[in-house]
């Protein structure tokens, strides 16, 4: 009987030690089982992408544009581009020097899209439209994009890459929410990018947001 209960003890005293250790893992990194099934799904993903970029014809001329001048025509491709696509599909890439990050973002933030990569809140626009970009992605698992969004700075730069124009943000400020305020969706009357991420790490009761103004815009050819 004793011989028994030393061994369950044991048993017990080495899954506790697993199970730090794991918390100090996915504290530090990231989830690493859901992380190889994101990878995978982003390399599926950066195919796709290359062939929307390689498909999709802009009517706006490759030129650099002041943010004060007309943008009506890249306005027309982001509203078109957004019509033409489905959840989970690729739309773009983001890059953030700051944080290391360089993914290709999908369309929706639905579990199974979010599993995929950051994603665009559907209830918002495309880049170009000149209203709200809302940005969602994982922080502790699926590769965990925002794993560091904390970090990002006042004046850092954001890129998104979309099939019609390249879009350069930076940031302006954060803001910690509670989960259920959705007056973070709420379009002002101007470009502006939203990036949002559970908060705390390992909870979802609050949600951490970035905020950036567009600075840049090079349509495609």
């Amino acid at each position: 009987m004793r011989r028994g209960l030393r061994i369950v003890s044991r048993i017990l005293v080495a899954a506790g030690v697993l199970l730090a250790a794991w918390v100090i893992v996915v504290w530090q990194w990231q989830d690493p089982f859901t992380a190889l099934y994101t990878h995978f799904q982003q390399e599926k993903l950066g195919h796709q992408l290359s062939q929307e970029f390689a498909a999709f014809r802009p009517a706006a001329a490759a030129r650099g544009l002041a943010l004060d001048s007309e943008r009506s025509e890249v306005a027309a491709d982001a509203a078109r581009f957004r019509r033409e696509t489905h959840e989970g599909q690729a739309i773009g890439r983001i890059v953030i020097g700051r944080i290391g990050l360089n993914m290709v973002v999908v369309d929706g933030t639905t579990e199974s899209s979010l599993e995929k990569g950051p994603g665009r809140d559907l209830s918002t626009y495309m880049p170009g439209q000149n209203r709200l970009v809302y940005i969602a992605g994982h922080r502790t698992t699926y590769l965990a994009p925002f794993s560091h969004i904390n970090d990002i700075r006042v004046g850092d730069y954001i890129r998104l890459e979309m099939p019609y124009a390249t879009f350069v943000y930076r940031a302006t400020g954060h803001r910690i929410v509670l989960a259920d305020d959705l007056s973070v969706l709420r379009s002002p009357k101007h470009e502006e990018l939203e990036l949002q991420a559970c908060h705390p790490r390992f909870f979802a009761t609050h949600r951490y947001i970035v905020y950036a103004k567009l600075v840049a815009m090079t349509p495609r050819a």
